[in-house]
């Protein structure tokens, strides 16, 4: 009897042990703001340098870029001289930053190792958004009130071709292996599918009402589409082009980004000052992230770690440990 009941004691102790330690440490933690950082007037959308070293806000009421230096979180210079600044993407090798102006029909470049703007591309009318394809060749802007796309050849600055697609273009994004560009049009709800070889729109796929903004999953199997109108997001099966899920997140939500390592996506939403936080195997959201108002447009550092949140009505970043 007395044998029995050491073992069971030293059973109950073990057991206590293995409850404590080995499952507590595979327990990830919460997504949480950790900081801060004020920018200038009325920032719309962020984009990281691809070292990580930087990130790059765009200030729409400012006519400013707000360059922050990740590893203090400090705004270590403000480049001015820029018109409505919308939208930026960083090219690969992280030598120029393009910025869509809005009010000025054109693409700014800004050289990062000076910070100076070294050329101003005049595109199509109220450019709301740019991406670069991944080896650095072309640039794509959705220009929203003539419902074109230009396409600018990086080595020149020309603009090579115009490509007319769907009702109110607002954003534009390219497919990781570089083949597919995909348009969404706010004000018919869809998402035109351009080959980029050819320039033609080979697809046009229905989504949600109000469609503002796409991510590509880092594999490239799936797309995300935020629909700001319906409070959702279209996922859409790249290899077909079919709608295979919507998933509602907050109100007014207006952007999305993909974690580096595809496991989760998140969802500024405007409305209700937070972020939603989607796990992608599933498509539950798993978790809702507070940060400042009106949430605008999010990126992931390129290791992962954290996540800037671009609060256009607060004038800041909110800075989110994953």
């Amino acid at each position: 009897m007395e044998i029995t009941i050491r073992r069971t004691a030293l059973f109950l102790v073990a057991l206590s042990f293995v409850l404590a330690s080995p499952v507590a440490s595979q327990v990830s933690a919460a997504p949480v703001v950790v900081d801060t950082i004020s920018v200038g007037d009325e920032p719309v959308s962020v984009a990281f340098s691809p070292n990580g070293k930087t990130a790059y806000v765009t200030n729409a009421g400012g006519d400013t870029v707000s360059v922050i230096t990740v590893s203090t979180g400090d705004v270590t210079d403000t480049i001015s001289g820029v018109d409505y600044p919308y939208s930026v993407a960083i090219s690969p090798k992280g030598k120029q930053a393009y910025v869509a102006s809005y009010s000025g029909d054109s693409v700014y470049v800004i050289t990062i190792a000076t910070g100076d703007v070294t050329d101003t591309i005049n595109v199509g009318d109220e450019p709301y958004s740019v991406a670069i394809s991944p080896n650095g060749n072309k640039a794509y802007v959705a220009n929203s009130a003539d419902d074109t796309v230009s396409v600018i050849t990086i080595a020149t600055g020309d603009v090579t071709d115009i490509i007319n697609v769907g009702d109110n273009p607002y954003a534009v994004e390219i497919s990781p292996n570089g083949k597919k560009a995909y348009v969404v049009n706010n004000n018919d709800h869809t998402v035109s599918v351009i080959k980029v070889s050819t320039g033609d729109v080979s697809d046009t796929i229905n989504v949600g009402l109000g469609p503002r903004s796409v991510a590509f999953s880092p594999n490239g199997k799936k797309a995300y589409v935020v629909n700001r109108t319906a409070n959702t997001v279209s996922v859409i099966k790249v290899s077909t082009g079919d709608v295979t899920d919507t998933i509602t997140v907050g109100e007014d939500p207006e952007s999305v980004a993909f974690s580096p390592n595809g496991k989760y996506a998140y969802v500024p939403n405007g409305d209700d000052d937070n972020v939603s936080v989607i796990k992608v195997s599933t498509g539950d959201v798993i978790n809702t992230v507070n940060v400042g108002d009106n949430p605008s447009w999010l990126a992931f550092s390129p290791n992962g770690k954290k996540t800037y949140v671009v609060n256009a009505g607060a004038d800041s970043v909110s800075v989110i440990n994953n």
